[in-house]
Order: C-alpha cells, then structure tokens, then sequence
C-alpha cells in the first residue's frame, strides 16, 4: 500500500514537471511571436529543456510499467515513441535560422503535448483515487 502512494505520488509530481516544461516552452514561443525575446535566446532556452523533458517522459513511462499501472503505460507510451523518434530524427532541437518558418507548427506541436498531458494527469488522478479506495 505505501510503495503504491509513493509510485503514484512521483508519477503525479513528474506529470506535473512534464507540464510546467511543456507550459514554459509555450510561454516563450509567445513572446517570441509578440518580439518580448530574440530567437537566439528562445533556442537556447527551450533547447536547454527539450532533453530533460525526454528523460522526465521515459522515467515516468518507465514508473508506470515498474509500478504495474500498465494502462497508464500504455497511454503514456505513445509520447514517449514520439519522443524517442524526434531525437533519433535529430528533429528535436530549434533551429535559430528556422525558428520565425517554424513557429506556428512548434506551437500547435506544443499545445497537442499539453492537452496530452492534461489528460493523462486527469486520468492518473482518477486511476490514483481509484486504487488508493479500492485498498481499503
């Protein structure tokens, strides 16, 4: 019982990691479409988290399926393969050249992850209340 709150209580605080990155590339692709900030900046500073956002998505996944939640798993894999296939695509990081052509898809790209995201802490969180009544 307690080893199950602890895994659900670090998926939840990773869930909520992976949202606050997600959210604060967001943040900065709009101030550099209002001109708050300059493209060399926006890449270097959402470059700096695009790969500590890929760790945090496998070290859930990988969470999930050690902690035997493998519907959670299964609808957190989908991301991670995504992931996965941007990185080996050498896909994952902003060009400062490209940054003003490929604006508009980075955001939708980043907004699709939040819903994603979203959704998946709402189901975690019915999953996690589920569980913790169905022990007593």
């Amino acid at each position: 019982m307690v080893g199950a709150v602890i895994a659900w209580l670090f998926g939840f605080f990773m869930l909520i990691g992976l949202l606050l990155l997600v959210i604060y590339q967001l943040v900065s692709l709009s101030d550099l479409e209002y001109d708050y900030i300059n493209p060399y900046d926006l890449s270097s500073r959402i470059n700096a988290v695009i790969l500590p956002e890929f760790v945090l998505q496998g070290t859930l996944c990988l969470l999930f399926l050690v902690s035997g939640q493998w519907m959670l798993f299964l609808f957190s894999a989908p991301m991670l393969y995504y992931n996965v296939r941007l990185y080996l695509q050498r896909k994952h990081l902003m060009d400062v050249t490209e940054i003003f052509n490929q604006l508009n898809g980075e955001k939708k790209r980043r907004l699709v992850k939040l819903i994603y995201l979203v959704i998946l802490l709402f189901i975690s969180l019915f999953w996690m209340v589920w569980t913790l009544l169905e022990d007593d």
